[in-house]
């Protein structure tokens, strides 16, 4: 018999593409699996325009891969496509924190982010740390005033709450980490030191990439590196 899922009171589309989405960042819908628009249909009760409607908006935020006739498939990362994700992360946010620190303005919406974050660490509430992390990021990104970086940003980072989801970085250091790199964003650019805030940034991001792809290789979740090929 097949599992039935509550959608929350929103639009239809939205509210399916929400339940779908935590589950993919969760991990209750693994690295490979399939989704199709027969078993979303079926999964939530819901027309299958609708489901179509769903996979396609999650597969354009980066949470499900697409090929030519074939169905929708949550995405199994190598750490090439994390350092891919983390080198167009870091131009994006490195821009967006430059512009702040040359204003010296914090955003408000980063700080109550940030006091989030850090209640949620102290909880060990790792969902909410996640979700506190990328409303930090997003916050400052937004506060630059570009929509075109913000739409880059917002692109990049359905595959960073992914990675996010999947590997669960969080649980592989401690609690307060994340956000005492944090807290060095925010001082720099209150300081108006760009340099400062980029540099700040740039070895958040850093750090960031390595603990994700140390926790993966750990837990058996990066698929193994093909060899180089030997010359004949």
């Amino acid at each position: 018999m097949s599992r039935a899922f509550s959608l929350a009171p929103s639009t239809l589309t939205d509210a399916l593409y929400d339940a779908v989405r935590v589950r993919i960042i969760n991990g209750e819908l693994a690295p490979g699996e399939k989704l199709t628009e027969a078993r979303l249909s079926s999964e939530y009760s819901v027309a299958r325009p609708t489901a179509k409607a769903c996979l396609e908006r999650l597969t354009a935020a980066g949470l499900l891969r697409r090929s030519a006739h074939k169905s929708a498939v949550v995405p199994v990362l190598t750490v090439d496509e994390l350092d891919d994700i983390f080198m167009a992360r870091a131009a994006v946010e490195r821009a967006a924190v430059s512009h702040l620190a040359h204003a010296a303005h914090v955003p408000e919406p980063a700080v109550r982010a940030q006091a989030a974050l850090e209640i949620a660490a102290e909880q060990l509430q790792f969902p909410d740390q996640v979700a506190a992390d990328i409303a930090f990021h997003t916050a400052l990104v937004d506060a630059a005033g570009s929509t075109r970086l913000l739409k880059m940003h917002t692109l990049i980072m359905g595959e960073v709450h992914l990675t996010m989801g999947q590997f669960q970085a969080h649980r592989a250091t401690n609690p307060s980490t994340v956000s005492n790199e944090h807290v060095e964003i925010l001082q720099a650019i209150e300081s108006g030191d760009t340099d400062g805030a980029v540099h700040a940034l740039t070895e958040h991001l850093q750090n960031a990439r390595a603990r994700l792809v140390a926790r993966a290789q750990a837990t058996g979740s990066l698929p193994p590196q093909p060899m180089p090929a030997k010359n004949e």
